[in-house]
């Protein structure tokens, strides 16, 4: 059986070589880090790079969206405020601990009329796992909408986002909740005329609101 020699001193790699070898791996980090991270997650291009291969309005989406969602003030707002909910299952129950059970196979619309530079969020309580079918659909132009969820008692700054548009007049699919809690959809209008959002949701899930 053969065994392979140890290598040398003369053989191994000096100090020198190592710390050229360390500072152009650093130097390479930081390359990709001004044009491709910062561009494409936080739309800041210094070097016009990110730009030139779209990444750069795909991170101003992401910054956008992420600061009209988390600082807007999340306070209820009556239903009768710019906005219709139409139940076609009777309310849910509360349980013993506070939380409501959800109802399978519920179905609500609910109606949100923008003015311009208007924002509205509607939250759905759910259990995590509880799946919900949506399609919503902005008449009068379009808006930016962030799909995200908050459980209870969130962490200052938490984010859990589901997905997020810029300038769309519609979207559909199917939410999974991550985690007990409130999950659902945050439009603002930046058109300059009305825009009237109309959100369908089926599935399950305890109550519908509008949060702002």
């Amino acid at each position: 059986m053969y065994n392979t020699d140890l290598p040398s001193r003369a053989e191994l790699p000096s100090t020198g070589k190592l710390l050229r070898s360390t500072a152009l791996a650093a130097l390479i980090a930081g390359v990709l880090l001004v044009t491709i991270v910062l561009p494409a997650e936080y739309g800041i291009d210094p070097t016009g790079i990110g730009g030139a291969l779209g990444l750069t309005p795909m991170g101003q989406i992401k910054t956008a969206l992420s600061a009209e969602a988390v600082g807007e003030q999340k306070t209820p707002v009556p239903a009768s405020a710019n906005a219709s909910i139409s139940p076609a299952a009777p309310a849910a129950m509360p349980d013993v601990t506070g939380t409501p059970e959800p109802v399978a196979g519920r179905q609500d619309t609910v109606i949100v009329t923008l003015n311009p530079g208007q924002a509205a969020e509607v939250k759905l309580t759910m259990r995590e796992n509880s799946r919900v079918r949506y399609e919503w659909m902005a008449a009068g132009g379009p808006v930016n909408y962030d799909t995200h969820g908050d459980p209870y008692d969130a962490p200052k700054n938490f984010y859990h986002g589901y997905g997020k548009g810029r300038n769309e007049t519609q979207d559909k699919g199917e939410l999974i909740a991550a985690f007990d809690g409130k999950h659902g959809w945050f439009w603002r209008n930046r058109s300059g005329a009305d825009v009237t959002v109309t959100l369908k949701v089926d599935g399950d899930y305890a109550k519908v609101e509008r949060v702002l």
